[in-house]
């Protein structure tokens, strides 16, 4: 297996993700603007704008309250901060409803940013949807697993795969979506063993969050794997620097320093 090296003068698509199944590990992460997709492109293969970020950057409990307008919104500030990354759109709660809302959205996706797919979430009931999305050339990334826009139907985040009829569930789902067109299959929060035979089950690649090493790649929020969404750390996130500590260190710092009229100094004036 090869070793992950930055691909900064490397445009990737859909195929070269493809192509990596079984390969070389993917690496994706999420992005809401323009500055930090400019920081992730080049590094990471894939940038998905999830509407994680009604959580992280708006203040909400939930994905739910997500909507079209600020998806839309945020994805072209990716896209134009990131040339060379995947970006994945994902599509809000209540935008795929049935097969036509789904299409009309996902052309709207298309129409108005440089996203390469949509996001959907659900089973082999998305597949219909999938079909749809697929045959009228979208892309589609499938989400199965533990879907955070089920949370309040599900009455909370819970782990899936953990005996064997539900690991049958979670594979005759992958499947059913790989044969209604999915390209890539997003696998959250279940067991690495049945991420493992989901895995295995399907031809596309499977990119897990919660779901064990075995998946054909990982993704994480940036706001949580780089320390700045403190409301609560899931079990799966590894911190890769504190940084709201050290936003936190810098302003006193600032504050201190305009309070002390240090600063500006002569090197930062006119």
């Amino acid at each position: 297996m090869s070793i992950h090296t930055p691909k900064k003068d490397r445009k990737i698509t859909l195929s070269t993700i493809a192509r990596m199944k079984g390969t070389e590990p993917i690496t994706m992460v999420t992005a809401y603007d323009a500055l930090f997709a400019q920081l992730f492109d080049g590094e990471v293969e894939m940038i998905l704008v999830g509407d994680s970020l009604n959580m992280s950057f708006f203040g909400k409990e939930d994905t739910l309250s997500a909507t079209m307008d600020q998806m839309i919104y945020h994805t072209q500030a990716v896209c134009n901060g990131a040339k060379k990354a995947c970006i994945v759109f994902d599509m809000p709660f209540g935008s795929y409803t049935t097969p036509e809302t789904a299409l009309a959205n996902a052309v709207r996706v298309y129409r108005e940013t440089c996203a390469q797919a949509v996001k959907i979430e659900g089973g082999e009931e998305k597949a219909e949807i999938i079909k749809v999305l697929s045959d009228s050339g979208i892309a589609v990334v499938a989400h199965i697993g533990l879907m955070p826009q089920h949370v309040r139907s599900e009455g909370g985040y819970k782990v899936r795969g953990k005996d064997v009829a539900d690991i049958e569930r979670l594979i005759e789902d992958a499947l059913a979506l790989e044969a209604a067109g999915a390209a890539i299959i997003l696998v959250e929060g279940v067991k690495g063993e049945a991420a493992d035979l989901v895995t295995k089950a399907v031809k596309v690649p499977t990119i897990g969050i919660g779901a064990g090493n075995s998946t054909d790649g990982q993704v994480l929020v940036w706001s949580d794997m780089f320390g700045f969404f403190e409301a609560f750390k899931p079990k799966f996130v590894k911190q890769y620097c504190n940084g709201a500590k050290e936003i936190r260190e810098g302003l006193e710092q600032y504050v201190q320093e305009v309070k002390s009229r240090r600063f500006p100094d002569d090197t930062h004036s006119y």
